[in-house]
């Protein structure tokens, strides 16, 4: 079962080869193991997918279903989640149980999903291989002493390792598409406003959006189908018409124009990565795509302005966890200014205090201008070169990430080596393009991931282009030894 597509589960589902019952339980008697390997989930529904399952077998025979419905998918730990513990991966809400559910938690229960349970994080979402989580490191399922990429990690090892066929995710800074190239599986940022952030615990309110890891395209397609679409509850959500992402996977690619920026291919990049990135693009060639090169030339200033523009807002962001309404609270406070600062120093760990910092310092009345102002002014300048390039070409092209998947605990000392394995998926978040990390052939036995960039709204096009790479390659179907 675990190695079966959504629409092969569906259609199994439909015949009643097995029941969302049996095939729940069997992804539950897989996590449970397996995943001591890994750490990929923070916590289990157990009895409650149980019962979810129950509800979509009925909804089954009843015939009246969509491709979703009985199909066992897991959620980042950063959605709410009604009645079950939603940590985000802070000691900070180890304790909290949300009164509510999430908008795309609440569309995907309502598409017939089964949640499994919630997945392991990066602290707040900070963090590039998952080694920031108050409930400890996740392993990456092709190597396990290698970091599964992060913040989104816990999903995209779980995905990876056939824990759960689908999962959900967030994307920052590349958090759902840099996990998805460590681990080799398919993980698509959507655009900037395209799913609901409601109930989505902000780390950068301007940058996050929630988005899909899973085994393939058409997978992916199935799960944004139900989570892309305005919301009134949102105000950041866009009203743009949703097309069919199932029904665009098979589109003609012929002729269509690949940009590649010179930028993303110099000093820096992993000579083994660099050549599966090529053999890649030359698929694309056999496909009828035409290449060119182009230039986004300020690109290479994304980390910088991220890292200024990021933790302002998760400063701002984080500054209602002071131990008074909700979340972790010290003990015995001597005053109140001792609760507040004793409750943030041992609720948030040392990366989120490091980003809380260097935001309140951006934001101060003495330097506002000249970093937190500046670093927006540039953002602009980033988004202004999409532009551009999207006059000249449909789509960019290049690595997810420079290097394959590193050792755990190889960069946990160097902020900044650490910040600068996002450097070709920041930019996309700064102008709020749609983006996809999709598995090419790995270099040295450890996962690469494309990664695809298109302009605004154009999901479709992304996933029609993974999904047609997909036809004629084998690499998203690999699975890690151990986890076959």
């Amino acid at each position: 079962m675990e190695n079966k597509s959504i629409a092969q589960l569906a259609a199994d589902l439909r015949l009643r080869t097995y029941s969302s019952v049996e095939l729940t339980r069997h992804y539950l008697e897989r996590i449970e193991r397996l995943d001591s390997r890994l750490n990929s989930f923070i916590s289990v529904a157990g009895e409650a997918a149980l019962a979810s399952a129950e509800r979509a077998d009925l909804a089954l025979k009843s015939g009246d279903v969509g491709p979703l419905t009985g199909i066992p998918i897991a959620h980042k730990d950063i959605f709410c989640t009604q009645g079950f513990k939603t940590s985000c991966g802070s000691r900070m809400l180890d304790d909290f149980i949300a009164p509510y559910d999430a908008t795309l938690v609440e569309r995907l229960a309502a598409a017939g999903a089964v949640m499994l349970g919630k997945t392991n994080m990066d602290e707040f979402a900070m963090g590039s291989s998952n080694e920031t989580s108050f409930y400890g490191p996740v392993t990456n399922p092709w190597d396990q002493t290698r970091v599964p990429g992060g913040s989104s990690g816990g999903s995209a090892a779980a995905v990876a390792a056939r824990l759960c066929p689908a999962a959900t995710g967030t994307d920052t800074g590349g958090s759902i598409r840099q996990p998805a190239s460590l681990c080799g599986v398919t993980g698509i940022k959507p655009t900037y406003g395209r799913c609901s952030r409601w109930g989505m615990i902000a780390f950068a309110s301007s940058l996050d959006q929630a988005g899909v890891l899973a085994r393939s395209a058409a997978d992916a397609a199935f799960l944004l189908d139900e989570m892309a679409g305005f919301d009134p509850r949102d105000s950041t959500s866009a009203d743009v018409p949703v097309p069919d992402y199932v029904d665009a996977l098979d589109d003609d690619i012929a002729g269509l124009r690949i940009g590649l920026p010179k930028e993303y291919f110099g000093a820096g990049l992993d000579s083994g990565v660099a050549a599966s990135i090529h053999d890649a693009i030359s698929e694309y060639e056999r496909l009828g795509a035409r290449i060119s090169e182009i230039s986004l030339p300020n690109s290479p200033l994304s980390v910088p302005v991220y890292y200024v523009v990021a933790p302002a807002e998760c400063s701002s962001n984080l500054a209602r966890y002071d131990g008074v309404r909700y979340g972790y609270r010290c003990g015995h406070p001597a005053d109140l200014e001792d609760l507040y600062k004793r409750s943030r120093a041992e609720g948030f760990g040392a990366e989120v205090q490091r980003r809380i910092m260097i935001g309140t310092y951006v934001l101060s009345a003495g330097y506002y201008d000249a970093y937190y102002l500046k670093a927006q002014k540039v953002r602009q300048l980033i988004a202004d070169d999409f532009r551009r390039a999207f006059e000249q070409v449909d789509v960019i092209m290049g690595p997810t990430t420079p290097t394959t998947a590193f050792p755990l605990g190889a960069k946990t000392d160097d902020p900044v080596a650490m910040y600068l394995n996002d450097i070709y998926t920041i930019a996309a978040n700064l102008a709020g393009l749609p983006a996809i990390s999709v598995p090419v052939e790995p270099a040295e036995g450890l996962p690469v991931g494309l990664q695809i960039v298109g302009d605004y709204f154009q999901e479709a096009r992304l996933l029609n282009l993974a999904h047609r790479y997909q036809h004629v390659t084998h690499w998203h179907q690999a699975a890690p030894a151990g986890f076959e």
